[in-house]
């Protein structure tokens, strides 16, 4: 069973950065993405963007681009989510997820970790 353990959620200001962590335990090899999701109450869980696993490519939704980077650490089975100059609007509960980069299907989640940004 694949567990992910996520970390790093907190208070930014706006304009402000924040970096989630997300650990992986267990047979992590079935997976060949790590995405990280959001979601605010009421609304639907979103994908903030995504990594693969062993070749390290990534895309991200667009509202993101050139503010998010996701990276990994292989040795450590550690993926990250790096956010700059975030906006309030993004003040969610951040998910990361290991899945599939072919069919973005996910089968394993991360507890969750608040982010919240201030005015």
């Amino acid at each position: 069973q694949v567990q992910l353990v996520e970390s790093g959620g907190g208070l930014a200001q706006a304009g402000g950065s924040l970096r989630l962590s997300c650990a992986a335990s267990g047979p992590t090899f079935s997976s060949s993405a790590m995405g990280w999701f959001r979601q605010a109450p009421g609304k639907e869980r979103e994908c903030v963007g995504r990594i693969h696993l062993k070749l390290g490519m990534t895309d991200y939704r667009d509202s993101v681009k050139s503010r998010f980077t996701i990276s990994r650490d292989t040795a450590n089975n550690t993926v990250y989510l790096q956010m700059t100059s975030l906006i309030p609007e993004e003040a969610d509960v951040y998910y990361c997820a290991a899945g599939s980069w072919v069919t973005r299907l996910y089968n394993y989640w991360g507890q969750g970790a608040q982010v919240t940004v201030s005015t």
